[in-house]
């Protein structure tokens, strides 16, 4: 992708091997993520250091890994009473969807990566949405993707692609991408250094990584590590 490539990048497990697949596949690529008040905000202090292995356990990836940006989007955050934003429980909705989805938000991103590309010159746009293992979210969607990049393009008259190389993938198939890509060492730098948790819990690290334990995305992350190292054990 020589034209290069923007990747919503927050500092958990999907963004992270987005990031890692496309410097894989070539020109220079830039990383974004959003501060929009999340409760487990400690997803984006993961951010530097997983930036900081990956350029040092891959030269090749190093010289093309280029500007991060962070942008607030306090009001987001301020109008979502959501468990993703608020200290509340985590629970399955009257009308379907888990607590923990804020309405717009992927929208929203991929609106904001569209003008920072627009402004930078990069035509790519890689982002981490799986309709696989995607807690229900309709912003998750391989429909909702490509309606955004018709929109985009329209509103924008540029020709982005936006790009989901987990659409079809779920978490034990995203372990064995990163494996695919970075061999061991990204496998560990994606476990030590990233996170999924819900509640921003980092105090124990897990063999499939830092989390709580019991939130639906630690379970999500806990299960696929295990059908990952299980597919391993069977080769």
């Amino acid at each position: 992708m020589s034209e290069g490539s923007l990747v919503l990048f927050s500092g958990g497990q999907d963004s992270a091997t987005c990031l890692a697949w496309a410097l894989d596949h070539g020109g220079p690529v830039e990383t974004l993520a959003f501060d929009y008040g999340p409760r487990h905000r400690i997803e984006l202090d993961c951010r530097t250091r997983f930036r900081a292995g990956l350029a040092g356990a891959f030269p090749g990836w190093a010289s093309r890994l280029g500007e991060d940006h962070l942008l607030r989007l306090d009001a987001l955050g301020a109008i979502s009473e959501t468990a993703l934003t608020r200290d509340s429980a985590i629970t399955m909705q009257e009308n379907g969807l888990p607590s923990t989805f804020v309405p717009g938000r992927n929208l929203i991103f991929l609106s904001f990566a569209a003008a920072l590309a627009y402004r930078r010159g990069l035509r790519h746009i890689v982002a981490g949405m799986c309709e696989t293992d995607y807690s229900g979210y309709p912003d998750c969607r391989d429909d909702t993707i490509k309606a955004m990049q018709v929109a985009l393009n329209l509103g924008m008259d540029r020709r982005f692609v936006l790009h989901t190389p987990l659409m079809r993938r779920d978490k034990a198939a995203t372990w064995t991408l990163a494996e695919r890509l970075g061999g061991p060492a990204l496998v560990e730098l994606i476990r030590v250094e990233t996170h999924s948790c819900y509640l921003g819990e980092r105090s124990v690290l897990h063999d499939w990584g830092h989390g709580c334990g019991a939130c639906p995305a630690c379970e999500l992350r806990r299960q696929g590590w295990q059908r990952f190292r299980a597919g391993q054990d069977r080769c």
